[in-house]
């Protein structure tokens, strides 16, 4: 480990570079950001904020399907997503967590990048994965005629942003670094971002902190019960039957789930959402084992009663810690 780092380099905000930590067993204040990539998506299969997705010369897209040569991020539609991808973690996470002189983020107590990975499992495709044969067992032929259609998540990642109270918010995000240049960031690299403000629940904290695989679970509540019987239902009996599971205990490392309680300004969007779950695992491969489990199908009943299904969505992504400055990690005292 290296003895002294960078004052710009985003590590020096997190475990094992950063020397003093907090902790605390009340909710935290999350803002689960969640975010679709600047790129040139016809604007009928993917809505877009006002001023996002901009030119090489700081000017806002209002179509960028029909200018794509102008995309400052990227104009080459065959490297979209990996610039992207690369950007926002290499360049647009230490710029957040930079702290320009006269500036203070200390009270952004925890920054993860959950980056959503096709490979991964999602509600679109699940596992077990089927192998594509022919009546009698064979492999079909013929593959480039059977592709399966591709569907797309709503989101290509989120933001996991954890404050101790809804006032430490402001705090960051009015400072002129966060109000000026971050969005500035924020308009060139993507093309629509939520603004919600939730309570974080940890019911399983993670003994490592620093696990590498996130399921995250978007639930829009069922149509008879109003957002605040959901979220008591959620977080009283569903997570119960959460816990109860065998497989919970060994394939997941971290469950939290977040509370939608406001935003931080207008969000047509995040504002629908009810809750969120949020579920950490050691590999890809335990996330398919959990889902593919007989108690997840006891947990997926239970959810359906509660749940819009049709709205509601799952996916798998790689999670990459850009801030940190809780340690240990406790279980939320309900």
């Amino acid at each position: 480990m290296a003895t002294s780092i960078d004052s710009s380099a985003d590590n020096r905000h997190r475990p094992p570079y950063r020397a003093t930590y907090q902790t605390t067993t009340a909710p935290l204040i999350v803002t689960p950001t969640f975010l679709t990539r600047a790129d040139r998506t016809q604007p009928t299969e993917r809505p877009q904020d006002e001023g996002f997705t901009r030119s090489r010369d700081g000017q806002a897209l209002d179509n960028p399907a029909a200018e794509p040569a102008k995309i400052a991020l990227e104009a080459n539609a065959n490297l979209a997503y990996e610039h992207w991808d690369e950007y926002w973690r290499k360049v647009h996470g230490p710029k957040f967590a930079y702290e320009e002189p006269g500036t203070d983020n200390e009270p952004v107590l925890r920054y993860d990048q959950i980056h959503r990975v096709a490979a991964g499992p999602s509600s679109y495709f699940r596992p077990p994965y089927l192998a594509m044969t022919t009546a009698d067992a064979k492999l079909v032929g013929d593959p480039h005629a059977q592709v399966p259609t591709y569907q797309r998540p709503r989101w290509d990642g989120f933001a996991y942003i954890a404050y101790a109270t809804e006032a430490d918010i402001d705090k960051v995000l009015k400072q002129p670094q966060y109000d000026k240049r971050i969005v500035a960031d924020e308009q060139t690299v993507f093309r629509m971002v939520t603004r919600s403000i939730t309570r974080e629940y940890i019911l399983l904290p993670s003994p490592s902190h620093r696990d590498p695989i996130t399921l995250v679970k978007i639930h829009y509540r069922h149509p008879s019960l109003s957002r605040e019987a959901f979220q008591q239902r959620l977080l009283t009996e569903h997570a119960a039957v959460v816990l109860a599971q065998p497989a919970t205990h060994a394939y997941v490392r971290r469950y939290a789930q977040l509370h939608n309680i406001g935003s931080t300004q207008f969000d047509p969007e995040g504002s629908r959402m009810d809750a969120i779950s949020v579920l950490a695992f050691a590999s890809m491969n335990d996330v398919e084992d959990y889902l593919s489990s007989d108690g997840y199908r006891v947990i997926e009943v239970d959810e359906a009663s509660i749940t819009d299904i049709e709205q509601s969505e799952f996916w798998t992504g790689l999670t990459y810690s850009v801030i940190n400055r809780l340690l240990p990690e406790l279980a939320t005292s309900l």
